[in-house]
């Protein structure tokens, strides 16, 4: 039933900084913009990794209702990881680039680690070290 990610999409009140912010991490600039009638952009999407998956930075004012992460808890809801090489090095890069921490480094067992912050507008990103995730690549 489920085929993989299609689009996954994160929401910022900033929506030109989230742009930077997210073209800086990536490396790539975004592939799409749809603009906001008459206003800047309301959407930006990137296609990343291996599978090209599609990540979209969505004008907070286009957030249903409780599903901008900023909630009377703070964020949360799904933690997505995308896959690393070296979780260190990317959680290093991402508290670098501003994020702020939100799970720490954590190994699970032999080929499984993750980590997880909360990006500048509020969204949790996850990173992630899955030997099994290589595996099924390979084949």
């Amino acid at each position: 039933m489920l085929r993989g990610p299609a689009t996954v999409n994160l929401w910022a009140d900033d929506l030109e900084a989230a742009r930077k912010w997210y073209t800086e991490l990536l490396g790539v600039e975004p592939y799409f913009e749809r603009p906001g009638g008459g206003r800047p952009a309301a959407y930006y999407e990137f296609r990343i990794g291996d599978r090209q998956t599609e990540v979209g930075l969505i004008d907070r004012r286009y957030a249903p209702p409780g599903a901008d992460g900023a909630g009377p808890g703070g964020p949360g809801g799904v933690v997505l990881h995308w896959h690393v090489d070296d979780v260190q090095a990317a959680l290093d890069r991402l508290l670098d680039m501003g994020a702020a921490p939100y799970m720490p480094l954590t190994e699970y067992g032999p080929g499984f680690v993750t980590a997880s912050v909360v990006d500048p507008f509020g969204n949790v990103l996850g990173v992630m070290y899955n030997r099994h995730y290589l595996e099924v690549l390979g084949r």
